[in-house]
């Protein structure tokens, strides 16, 4: 496996200096001097080529190999070898409910809404066109409304953000080895109409299909394979004739029609508009579900990712990690990560099953997510699962964590103040849950961090942290009902010094109270601000399973969407989620602070004390 290095390892003076020595261990230059030799000009020749061979061979080498490549040419090679085809752009898509109301009493008796019926909206200024890319038709009802449906009978019209371009091409004869590459970087991949007709004036034709949707391929078949090529460009394959399908004949005229997109620029439009008319009556919408999905083209270390997980798959949905590797691949635009697990995984068992989470992306909206995880089904595991095993979707579970961050400063080693420090150093914390957290398995270890805040400011001499992790709930107001809150961790064991289990405030009995357990108790009890005990039992938590159990709690109103439950974990330095469960910070519930260490006392700073 190649192994990057650094050019300081093949240094031109180094390697000179090498040259030399080896020289002057030999009997002819054993009293030679080199400098301002003749013999100096060849050494600094063959050091320059040395250094420069072996920077280049080493690049080459890295490139030779998919987790060390850096150039997009290679990795898309890599790629291809696997059977991947990484992403293009993707349009955003939007569905709107589409209807004309026809009057008249001799009224056709069945309307088309025509392929590229336009749509216009706008997203901060900026306008949209959004299109159609089927044909659809509508009977009307007795008030003579015509609401349009697609072929499954959704009143949910598809429409696309783009511009649709055409690109033509001329088949040539099978010895020119023609190539039928689109010059468009923005080209949305799955917008792609192919259609091959017999000859250059002619009007009959065959429209071609994407060869991953191919279930069965014989000499006739009409699909199409697509890859993107080193400058970025894709290209369009045809069969062979054989094995891939059917080959288009020399004099055929192909035409392919797409969609050029600005990807997720248009994601969120919720309000469209459109000028068009259907048998002269103007097209009236309203939006089912907002534009969401729009997505640039898949980054290499994207792609570094998934390619061994599509591989591994081959097409099939098996494992968990082909549910994985197929979701990804097939609706990376919506979703930032996946989780699966086998039923015999979970808890309790539950054989026949596949657990599927979806961590979608912040602009998609609840219609959109489900339309997603109905085209999982459809699109997905009707083709490529085991027939008797059933999909069952979870909602992704968000563990967050409060981090108090104390750290001994020391001013005269720096010019910043030790509040600009504090700042920076909740920045880079809630940088380092941005990269390295927030998705599905990903571990937070509290040395980690430290060692990222230590390395921020030499005046930063040593930290500490205490960390907590929160689940909140969202109860019924004035309603007794009973709630379970769960953590995926274990928590820690009852002390006589600290409350293992607080609560965000809200109001019950008319007064601002809290949820809290008593001191070396796991019972948990509703206490006001003013430390009276409104309720002495509420309920429990059990450490070992990390679960508080609320008994008859009815809230009359609370801050905010939830309710915040904040507990001690057992083991601080290590939080592990588990399946869907993913770690974020909670921004509002954690700070730094400083304590001066340039003299003998420790000093309070702002609300601080030590």
């Amino acid at each position: 496996m190649a192994t990057t290095i650094t050019s300081t390892d093949l240094d031109f003076d180094t390697i000179k200096t090498r040259l030399k020595d080896y020289l002057k261990r030999q009997n002819e230059f054993a009293d030679y001097d080199f400098e301002a030799s003749g013999l100096s000009n060849i050494l600094d020749v063959l050091a320059y080529n040395t250094h420069f061979n072996g920077l280049i061979t080493n690049f080459a080498l890295n490139e030779s190999f998919l987790n060390t490549a850096q150039l997009r040419s290679s990795i898309i090679s890599h790629a291809e070898a696997l059977g991947y085809v990484p992403r293009s752009y993707a349009s955003s898509l939007a569905k709107l409910a589409v209807s004309i109301t026809i009057t008249d009493a001799t009224r056709p008796s069945l309307i088309s809404l025509p392929r590229n019926t336009q749509f216009a909206t706008s997203i901060d200024n900026v306008s949209y066109t959004f299109q159609t890319r089927e044909t659809y038709t509508a009977a009307p009802d007795a008030s003579g409304t015509y609401v349009f449906k697609t072929s499954e009978g959704s009143t949910d019209i598809p429409v696309y953000e783009g511009t649709e371009k055409t690109k033509t091409f001329f088949v040539g004869d099978v010895s020119d080895s023609q190539i039928y590459v689109i010059p468009d970087l923005t080209m949305d991949t799955s917008t792609i109409r192919v259609r091959v007709f017999d000859d250059a004036g002619g009007s009959t034709f065959d429209t071609y299909t994407n060869i991953k949707s191919a279930t069965r391929i014989t000499p006739t078949s009409t699909f199409y394979q697509i890859k993107e090529v080193p400058n970025g460009y894709y290209e369009i394959i045809f069969g062979d004739g054989i094995t891939t399908g059917k080959v288009p004949q020399a004099g055929n005229k192909i035409i392919v029609d797409y969609l050029s997109t600005k990807g997720p620029e248009a994601n969120g439009a919720s309000i469209f508009s459109t000028t068009a008319q259907v048998n002269g009556v103007n097209v009236i919408n309203t939006t089912s579900s907002a534009s969401a999905g729009g997505s640039y083209r898949e980054g290499i270390e994207s792609i570094r990712q998934n390619a061994p997980l599509y591989f591994t798959s081959q097409r099939r949905m098996v494992t968990a990690e082909d549910y994985k590797a197929q979701i990804l691949t097939n609706f990376g635009s919506y979703v930032d990560d996946v989780a699966s697990w086998g039923g015999a995984d979970n808890e309790p068992p539950v054989y026949g099953r596949v657990y599927v989470s979806l961590k979608f992306k912040s602009d998609v909206d609840d219609a959109t997510q489900l339309d997603v995880k109905s085209r999982i089904i459809s699109e997905l595991t009707n083709n490529f699962a085991v027939a008797s095993i059933n999909t069952v979707f979870i909602d992704p579970q968000t563990t967050y964590l409060e981090l108090s961050t104390t750290f001994n400063f020391d001013p005269d080693l720096t010019s910043s103040t030790p509040g600009a420090t504090e700042n920076l150093i909740q920045t880079n914390i809630n940088t380092y849950f941005a990269n390295n957290l927030q998705k599905f398995g990903s571990v937070f270890r509290r040395s980690n961090l430290l060692t990222v805040i230590d390395d921020i400011n030499q005046a930063i001499l040593n930290t500490r942290m205490a960390v907590k992790v929160q689940q909140r709930l969202t109860p019924s107001v004035g309603i007794s009902k009973n709630y379970n809150v769960n953590f995926p961790v274990p928590l820690a064991a009852t002390d006589d010094l600290f409350k293992i289990i607080t609560s965000s405030r809200f109001t019950f009995n008319s007064k601002e109270c809290t949820i809290e357990n008593r001191l070396n108790s796991n019972t948990l009890q509703i206490v006001n601000t003013g430390g009276t005990i409104e309720v002495d039992n509420i309920g429990s938590y059990d450490a070992n399973l990390g679960k508080i159990t609320l008994v008859g709690f009815a809230p009359t109103d609370f801050a905010g969407d939830q309710i915040k439950f904040s507990a001690t974990p057992a083991n601080q330095s290590t939080i592990r989620p588990l399946r869907a469960t993913v770690i974020d910070i909670d921004p509002a519930a954690s700070k730094a602070s400083a304590v001066l260490d340039y003299q003998e006392t420790q000093v309070s700073l702002g609300s601080s004390s030590y």
